[in-house]
């Protein structure tokens, strides 16, 4: 019998493969199955079953593709009712898979087709639990997303059920079972995941505040529904997609590998609307971009941000890349459902300079050439402002970029911060694109100020139970 995890870093995501004699299994694929597929045949196995533990919605799931690809079964638990062909398992049910089975475990609360997958070895030893977002490591899934589809099931509703499937369910396992979350630190799924991958449910039971053995109902939906913050904008949408299906990946991926010259791409970009992306690196870019453009950079969080910034998931983008990544920036869209690219600017920005096409910049400083007076912004989470921030910092965070329009004042200049520099240039550019031309971009934020050793500032005590 083989496990292996598969992370993707950019998502906090895990999907699974899971083999026993030539039979393989694929929890939670991603929307580019090459990987599974790949891995299958490199050890003579036949994916039989897509096992999906809800309808996710941080990213577009790969189980359409992926079933098509390979003739698996799309499973999912009690409750689901996806708009194509699937294996409705029951609670309890066990499937086969080579010598070992997999028991289904319907564990509302996350939402309410939530399942997680029991690994039962070919001896009959509970080995492995693929627990999707009902439980995390450090943290449980957070019961306020079904809400924004149906009203009736409200977050107190849910973590009620959340209580009753963890306890139920999953802490009467054995404590040497492996527990293996869809997410790790970084997911906008929980508020406090560990950046673990994996651990035993023992361990779990000891450290995790919301397995609690003398933990109330109420206490726990007290302490579960707290704190949470509004979820990225995309996440509607991306469930819908994953209920309703999606186009497939190659499609999408060849309608955007369009290589647009400088000419054609700037006409793209006039006559379609479209938003101009630009993946490069933030301190690259402020050295020069397109008018207009949007600074998300690749090696960041970049299919999150580019979900939570881009506020219809069907509008038409044109992207910048360093030549060679332009694939890689499709696939990452496509993770979040960002499926209409429509072409790329062949040769990268280079080819935009060479044609004597118009540029403009972002000013940037390093943090020890700002003024003492300087009126800083602060565009981190408000979590992360009221652990700790410069003193005088306004805050207004990038998930909520349109607020920043009661915060700045458009006349006066302002200097922008968040924790290296990632989102600040993202903030900076979303708002010159609105006329806001007095944004200076700190180099290095937070981390660069601190090490400057020229700005007080300010902690905020966090209650015990947040901690």
């Amino acid at each position: 019998m083989k496990i292996e995890q598969i992370y993707t870093g950019c998502l906090a995501q895990g999907a699974y493969y899971i083999e026993s004699d030539g039979e393989a299994a694929i929890i939670d694929p991603l929307r580019e199955t090459a990987t599974y597929v790949e891995m299958a045949a490199r050890n003579n196995a036949r994916i039989r079953y897509v096992l999906e533990t809800h309808f996710h919605a941080d990213f577009v799931s790969g189980h359409l593709d992926l079933a098509a690809q390979t003739g698996a079964t799309i499973v999912y638990g009690p409750g689901a009712a996806p708009a194509f062909p699937f294996y409705a398992a029951k609670d309890n049910e066990e499937l086969s898979l080579g010598k070992s089975r997999i028991r289904v475990l319907h564990t509302p609360g996350h939402t309410m087709e939530s399942t997680c997958y029991l690994l039962i070895d070919e001896k009959g030893k509970e080995v492995a639990l693929f627990s999707g977002d009902t439980l995390f490591i450090g943290d449980v899934g957070r019961p306020d997303l079904a809400q924004k589809l149906k009203a009736e099931l409200t977050q107190d509703r849910l973590a009620g059920l959340l209580y009753d499937s963890l306890r139920n369910k999953i802490m009467t396992l054995p404590d040497d079972v492996i527990v293996y979350p869809a997410h790790g630190a970084g997911s906008a799924c929980g508020k406090n995941m560990s950046r673990e991958t994996s651990d035993t449910l023992g361990h779990q039971k000891q450290t995790n505040y919301a397995l609690r053995p003398d933990m109330t109902k109420e206490a726990f939906i007290k302490e579960v529904t707290s704190g949470l913050t509004e979820p990225p904008a995309y996440f509607p949408s991306n469930v819908l997609m994953n209920i309703r299906g999606y186009e497939n990946s190659e499609a999408v991926r060849q309608r955007a590998l369009r290589a647009l010259s400088p000419d054609a791409f700037e006409a793209a970009a006039r006559d379609t609307k479209a938003w101009i992306i630009d993946t490069r690196a933030a301190q690259t870019f402020a050295c020069g971009f397109i008018a207009g453009s949007i600074s998300i950079g690749l090696d960041g969080s970049f299919a999150p941000w580019a979900g939570t910034v881009i506020p219809d998931i069907n509008q038409p983008l044109l992207i910048v890349a360093e030549p060679g990544t332009e694939e890689e920036v499709v696939i990452r869209l496509s993770r979040v459902g960002l499926d209409h690219v429509t072409g790329f600017l062949q040769g990268g920005f280079d080819s935009w300079k060479r044609a004597g096409k118009p540029i403009e910049h972002i000013a940037s400083v390093p943090a020890t050439e700002l003024p003492a007076d300087a009126g800083l912004l602060d565009v981190r989470k408000k979590s992360e402002y009221e652990s700790e921030h410069v003193i005088g910092a306004q805050n207004s965070p990038l998930d909520y970029i349109n607020d920043a329009v009661n915060v700045i004042d458009r006349h006066k200049t302002c200097y922008v911060y968040c924790a290296g520099g990632y989102r600040s240039m993202i903030f900076i550019s979303l708002m010159k694109a609105r006329g806001y031309n007095n944004l200076v971009d700190v180099q290095g934020g937070l981390n660069a100020i601190k090490a400057s050793g020229r700005f007080r500032l300010s902690a905020y005590a966090c209650p015990t139970s947040m901690l």
